[in-house]
């Protein structure tokens, strides 16, 4: 019985309206350089509008395998569980790169040659939509003086690797580094984890991470920038107060801090930091029910009460928003 060569799948959930978005995706996967592993690209078309076979033909990748699976409409999470649910045998590593999001050259190499050297989690610093600075230098959430940098057997220091110290999952809780298209871990040792398709645009990749550092996934990141986001359809960019994406996404946070605080077991300043969390999305909540009331928006009926159902303290939000937003201006 011949036993499958190792392999690194790279898992991509499609949903796009415009053409071209998933073919520069593509072409920065065809254009990774120095990766020792075969590379086999899993597309899960989510009921696209445009279709990804398309997108796939016109690009005509040589230089890696594209598979592309066409499912019903379930959100990113449901898609990224199809394509992990589809790696080849071998896969020894999975990464995940969202359809609008393109690689630099060196980021498979790079993650590759870090978790070979006994890591299972590996992220890298990357620019978000529209942002000239790195999501790492914006938000100052990873401290590299509190890490160890990384050397290799040879001696040769690993430029911009550093192996994760601490509790990631403390860091995600408190401010998450993780970039979603940075991403490559150990499926050979955690190839059961799934992401929770409850969550629709929110939420479903945080618990993925949290709960392979529980499971003893060891991190390792780059302070490299190795991935450019880009515009497609972007849950985040396109969701604006009154819509009912926005709405939608404040209820999968809701859900996601809950769901947090049931899951791990944490101590009280992670406690009181969710309680906080809370607190400012009901306050959130109550703004853009506000704002679709002053702006005669219809109001999205089954998901408020949905909320209400996950939130009963919900309302609780108003009487925030009268204290610490109409109050101080009528005191001015």
């Amino acid at each position: 019985m011949s036993i499958a060569p190792p392999c690194i799948a790279v898992v991509i959930p499609y949903f796009q309206r415009e053409p071209g978005v998933l073919a520069r995706a593509l072409r920065s996967i065809e254009a990774q350089q120095g990766c020792p592993l075969p590379v086999h690209v899993i597309v899960v078309d989510d009921a696209s509008p445009h279709p990804a076979s398309e997108e796939v033909t016109a690009t005509g990748c040589q230089s890696v395998s594209v598979r592309t699976i066409v499912q019903a409409n379930g959100g990113p999470g449901a898609a990224r569980n199809t394509g992990l649910d589809h790696t080849p045998e071998g896969t020894r590593y999975v990464a995940f790169l969202d359809s609008d999001d393109e690689w630099s050259p060196d980021h498979l190499a790079r993650a590759v040659r870090a978790l070979d050297a006994g890591f299972d989690f590996y992220f890298a610093d990357h620019h978000q939509l529209g942002k000239a600075v790195s999501a790492f230098e914006r938000s100052g959430r990873i401290k590299v003086a509190e890490h160890q940098a990384l050397n290799f057997e040879s001696g040769e220091p690993a430029a911009d690797l550093y192996a994760f110290r601490g509790e990631l999952l403390r860091q995600i809780i408190v401010g998450n580094p993780v970039g979603t298209s940075t991403v490559v871990y150990r499926y050979e040792r955690f190839g059961q984890q799934r992401f929770r398709v409850e969550f629709t645009n929110a939420g479903e990749d945080y618990l993925f991470w949290m709960e392979l550092s529980q499971c003893g996934a060891r991190a390792v990141f780059s302070t490299q920038s190795e991935a450019r986001y880009g515009r497609g359809v972007n849950i985040y960019a396109a969701s604006g107060w009154g819509t009912d994406s926005y709405l939608l996404r404040v209820h999968n946070e809701m859900k996601y801090r809950k769901l947090t605080a049931r899951l791990f077991k944490l101590d009280l300043p992670l406690r009181q930091h969710l309680r906080r969390s809370i607190r400012q999305l009901r306050e959130t909540f109550a703004l853009d029910v506000l704002h679709r009331l002053a702006h005669r928006k219809p109001l999205p009926w089954r998901l408020l009460r949905a909320h209400i159902a996950l939130d009963p303290l919900a309302p609780l939000g108003f009487g925030q928003v009268f204290l610490n937003r109409i109050l101080p201006r009528r005191s001015a």
